[in-house]
């Protein structure tokens, strides 16, 4: 699990330049950034920052990347899709799909000794972006099992 920038709960299923994530991200109204957009904006740090909340899908396929929120998830849907995955790769020894509702989906299949490379399926919103597939190298299972286990210890 790589953190979010923003800081908050964050899963990143890829590499540098090819992955999707879930993140949710949470400002700190005393970061010195924070303060000076607040006061640009002309609103408090702690108002600026907001509740930290709102989940969002970032990607990133071949070095550009964007993102987009999802508005009304709760916890509990990240964390489902989160436990489902970690099921998977724990029980799976082939090909296996874990659907992540109408905005993300992933296909598995097996690469390498130990390892998994994923297709996912992204489905922003209609006004946003057209629907994508970003498509990640072979990843150590027991790493991203790792990073499922700090995921889901975050939300707890």
């Amino acid at each position: 699990m790589s953190p979010s920038p923003a800081g908050g709960p964050a899963l990143f299923i890829g590499t540098d330049t090819d992955y999707v994530a879930l993140v949710r991200p949470q400002l700190d109204p005393d970061d010195p950034g924070v303060r000076e957009a607040a006061e640009q904006a002309g609103v408090s740090p702690e108002e600026l920052a907001g509740p930290g909340d709102t989940w969002a899908v970032l990607f990133e396929r071949g070095g550009d990347g964007d993102g987009f929120e999802l508005p009304g998830v709760r916890d509990a849907e990240p964390a489902d899709f989160a436990e489902r995955l970690r099921a998977e790769l724990l029980a799976a020894s082939g090909p296996f799909t874990v659907d992540g509702g109408a905005a993300l989906r992933l296909e598995a299949r097996p690469a390498d000794a130990d390892g998994y490379a994923f297709t996912a399926h992204i489905t922003p919103p209609d006004e946003i972006l057209t629907p994508l597939t970003v498509e990640t190298g072979p990843l150590s299972a027991a790493a991203l099992l790792t990073d499922l286990d700090a995921f889901l210890g975050s939300l707890a």
